[in-house]
Order: structure tokens, then sequence, then C-alpha cells
């Protein structure tokens, strides 16, 4: 039996590719599928199945373009209703994968239709749990991401669910299953999820504060609720995607992978009102951007943030990008469902200046400029991190104005004084900047290298509070 996990750090996602005397079975699977292909071909094995934990909120899942391209059946658990043809699985039903058995048990509590899948190997010995949303290392699955799709699964009622199900489903197992989580650190699918993307279940029940054997059901809904934020709004888009089908990648793919020449650029630009989307290093995007594009770095969290601040999945997207990473950035841009690019610049931002075109930069300061400038006490301070960040330790006397709530409180920037920018490490503000400047905000400074380099200085800062959630 071989059981890879296959991790994609951008949505700290796991898939997982199961292979057995020559059939496979994947879990959870990204939009792009040509990499489970080429793990199968590998094995000279043949996908049989696509199981599904979920619904997933967080990227659309390339089920569908995976079993049409392997005959493979999809299979998820009791009480999904998609549309399409699927294998809708009873509970503890046993599908068999060459020689090994993968047991589908129902789970309710993240989703209604959320299950778990127990792998047993040609041994008949329970190796491992795949979990899917329900148990992460660390955390459990917030329960309040259905209630956006159905409004009568109140995040109460599916937190009751979430408690039955780790009780009376998989704390009983053995102590010595291995855990194989559909998320880790990162994913807005938890509040307090480990870097840590494998463990045992015994260990889980020992540190993950949702398992403790004596909490009542009240406590659990009490203590799983708390620290929740709003949910990234597209995340009920995804699910939508997810249950009812999407266009095929390839098809995206081959639609969006077209270069642009300079004119024909700014006609598209113009006409379609596309979004101009710049991929590049905050670094680079700072010394010189098209006007009124926004910067978000292909290397990081790039998908959440998009889907965090493009609030229209449908929008016509253009993009700027580094060479070669043009289908890099049209990939992880449908792996959450923004499937409206459609061209890049060739030949990138340099094209742009080279054709004379305007340009716009950001002005920055190192940390020791930083100091200078907050020792005179004249320039406000505003602080892009999360609220959960912010609250642990910050700059004394700096405002907090996450990312995520840029746009609904952007009025309360200062429009004609001049201000300072940061975040943690220099990605986030560089995004907020080029958003700042299409609202034609220009009299500030971003600070390069964040909070980070902010820390290694005297400024003064608040007493740091451990997280209590990393929402």
């Amino acid at each position: 039996m071989k059981l890879e996990q296959i991790y994609t750090g951008c949505l700290a996602h796991a898939a997982y590719y199961l292979e057995s005397n020559g059939e496979a079975a994947v879990f959870d699977p990204l939009r792009e599928v040509q990499p489970y292909l080429d793990r199968a071909a590998k094995d000279h094995a043949r996908i049989k199945f696509v199981f599904e934990t979920h619904f997933h909120a967080d990227f659309v899942s390339g089920h569908l373009d995976l079993a049409k391209k392997t005959g493979a059946k999809i299979v998820y658990g009791p009480t999904a209703n998609p549309g399409f043809v699927a294998v809708i699985a009873q509970d503890y039903q046993v599908f068999r994968v060459g020689g090994v058995k993968v047991k589908a048990i129902h789970t309710p509590g993240h989703t209604m239709e959320s299950t778990t899948y127990l792998i047993i190997d040609e041994n008949d010995k329970e190796h491992g749990l795949i979990t899917g949303d329900t148990l992460f290392i660390g955390d459990v699955g917030r329960p309040d991401l259905a209630q956006h799709v159905k409004a009568e699964l109140t995040q109460e009622k599916l937190a009751s669910h979430l408690y039955d199900s780790l009780r009376n489903k998989i704390m009983p197992l053995s102590d010595d299953l291995i855990l194989y989580p559909n998320h880790g650190a990162g994913s807005a699918c938890g509040k307090m999820m480990s870097k840590e993307t494998t463990d045992t279940l015994g260990h889980q029940k020992e540190f993950n504060y949702a398992l403790r054997p004596d909490m009542t059901k009240d406590e659990f809904i009490e203590v799983v609720l708390n620290g929740l934020t709003t949910p990234p709004q597209y995340f009920p888009k995804n699910v939508l995607m997810n249950i009812n089908g999407y266009e095929s990648f390839d098809a995206i793919l081959g639609r969006a992978n077209k270069p642009l020449k300079l004119d024909e650029f700014e006609t598209v630009a113009g006409s379609l009102s596309a979004l101009i989307l710049d991929t590049r290093q905050p670094d680079e995007f700072a010394k010189g951007f098209i006007p009124g594009s926004i910067n978000i770095g292909i290397d990081g969290s790039f998908a959440m943030w998009v889907g965090e601040l493009i609030s229209d999945i449908k929008q016509p997207i253009l993009l700027v990008c580094d060479e070669g990473k043009q289908e890099e950035s049209i990939t992880r841009l449908s792996r959450v469902g923004y499937d409206g690019t459609i061209g890049y610049l060739e030949g990138g931002f340099k094209t742009w200046k080279e054709g004379g075109k305007p340009v716009e930069t950001v002005e920055r300061m190192d940390a020791n400029a930083f100091e200078t400038a907050y020792n005179k006490g004249e320039i406000p301070v505003y602080d892009v991190r999360r609220r959960s960040e912010f609250e642990s330790e910050h700059v004394i006397n700096a405002i907090n104005i996450p990312l995520n709530e840029l746009y609904a409180r952007i009025t309360e920037f200062p429009k004609n004084q001049p201000f300072i920018l940061h975040c943690a490490g220099g990605c986030r503000s560089m995004i907020a900047a080029s958003i700042l400047k299409q609202y034609q905000f220009n009299a500030f400074k971003d600070v390069v290298g964040g909070y980070d380099s902010i820390k290694t200085t005297g400024v003064p800062r608040t007493k740091f509070v451990p997280q209590t959630t990393l929402l």
C-alpha cells in the first residue's frame, strides 16, 4: 500500500494518493489534475475512485475533471446531493482499492455531508484516517461555513453535530491511527491549526483542545465558536461550484494562457473593464507598476488573497507576471474559482515600461527610517495584519485595518495626510498599497520587512499576548 500526502502551501491544502495492486484513489484533489494522473502513471495504476470528504469551501476540487479523464467514480458521504453522477456512500460502507479497504464514516459537523475515510491495509490492519475538515492537527473544522449556503444550518447546530461525530465516531478508534487532515496552518477552515500535517489520533486526544474527554457539548460549542471571524467571501461560491459543477480546467487554461501585445492589452483592459492583476513580488511591484493594477504576489497565500479581495468571482482578469509565471498564475486563480482570466501582457511589466506608458511606484522606508519617523510622533501608522495578530502584539498607537477589511474601511485612511503602512513581512502591505493607489492615496510609505523588521528597532510595542485564533 502507498498512501501519500500531496501538500500545496498556497492553500495549506492536502490531497491524498492511495495505491494498491495497480489500483489507485485520490482524496480531495485540487482543480488541476495532471499531478495525480502523473502519479498514477508512475505506478502503472488505474485511478478507480475520487473520494471527497465534503463540499469544499476554500478551493474548487478537481473531482469532475479527474473522473472524466480516468473513468473513476466520485464518492461522497451520506446526505450529499451533487449536481452530477456520484456514489453516495452509506455510513460505514467499504470500498476496495486493490487489496486496501476504504471505510466511509459519516462525521457531520463541519458540513452535513462531511465524511472521514478509514484506511485498512492489505493485512487488514487499520492504518490511518483521512479526516477532511472534521479533525485537524491541533484543531477541528469550523462549523460556520455551511450556513452561508443553507441558512437553517446554524453554527450552533453544526457544532453540536461535530461534537457527536468526534465523540462517537472518531475518538473511539485506535490511538495508533495516523490522522491525515485536509489542511494545515494558514487555512481559513480552522482557527488554530498546527504547522504539522499528520499526527496520531492518540497524540491529538492528549493535546487537541477540542478532544478533551470531559468536555460537555455546551463547552465544546462555546470553545469551537469562540474566535471565529467572518469567512472569506469566496467560500460559499466555491461550495456551489463543487456541488453544481464547473468548466473544465483544460478549457480555462486554453482560453486564459494567451499572450497579448501592448496595444491589445490596453484595448482589452478598457473594453472589458478587466482587473489588471500583477503577480510579481512586492519589491519589484513597488519599483514600478501599471496604474490601477492590484498586486498579489504569486509566492505565498496568493489564492486566498485573491478570494478575499476580488469580490466578483467572474471578474475578467488580465495578468502581469514574471516571465514563465503565467500558467502558474492562471492555475492558482482557478483553484479558487476565478476562471475569468483572458490573457497576459506579453513580456510583462517591461513591455509596458519600454512602451512609454505611465508608471506608478510605491514609496518605501526601512525599519530604521520608520523608527526615526515614529519618534517624531507626527505620522499615523496603519497595521494591515489580521486583528488576532495585532491584538497579540503591535506598535504603540498603531491603527489596525486588516487587509481583508480594507475596501470596507478605505475612508478611514487620511486622504491628504502622510501615513505609514506595514504588515508582518511586506506582502500584505504591498497588496494594501496597490489598492490605496487605486483610490488615489499617494502620501503614504510602506515599511520594508514589515513588523518583523520593526521588532529589531527600539520602537515601543505592546506586551506580547499569545493568539487564541489565527483567523
